[in-house]
């Protein structure tokens, strides 16, 4: 396991694994919300944002967590690995209600400074309004991955926690 990549939708739990991942294998974590947005939550032209991830993509290795469906192919194509992290509605909106909470007024590790977490509207409208394209095409991606790639789909969070626990056995088998 040498590049990552991590889908999942708002909520799902991306960044987290990303770093949990990042601590455990030492691969570095690239998110994508700090290639998306500048400081002040404003977006990023659409070509740099492209740009700056095939940059990222390039490299020998990483764990790369996030959107950005125009470089997916190319993502795909240089990972060795694909975490589609496919959680329902009701948890992944519980998650970003809590995180807003916990985090409110201040700029998470995996956003740019000056990017405080705040009750967005249109974050929430965004969140329902594409729960079942970016769902649908998410799972596409995992199902037509090639057969070389190893792809997990994780449905739960115990999924979740048990496939971080076969990284603990893999670094104790690779000693």
């Amino acid at each position: 396991m040498k590049r990552v990549m991590i889908l999942g939708q708002p909520g799902a739990g991306k960044s987290t694994l990303a770093r949990l991942m990042g601590e455990k294998t030492g691969l570095p974590v690239f998110h994508m919300d700090l290639i998306h947005w500048l400081p002040g939550w404003v977006e990023r032209d659409k070509s740099e944002k492209i740009a700056l991830a095939h940059e990222v993509e390039s490299r020998d290795v990483w764990i790369f967590e996030g959107g950005l469906s125009a470089t997916y192919n190319n993502r795909l194509s240089r990972a060795d690995t694909l975490i589609a992290l496919d959680f329902p509605l009701w948890l992944r909106a519980w998650r970003v209600f809590r995180r807003t909470l916990k985090d409110y007024g201040r700029s998470r590790a995996d956003l740019p400074e000056n990017c405080p977490e705040q009750f967005d509207p249109e974050f929430w409208r965004w969140i329902w309004n594409t729960r079942k394209i970016n769902r649908g095409r998410m799972l596409a991606i995992a199902e037509a991955a090639p057969a070389e790639k190893q792809v997990f789909i994780l449905r739960a969070p115990r999924q979740v926690r048990k496939f971080l626990r076969t990284l603990d056995v893999r670094e104790k088998t690779a000693l």
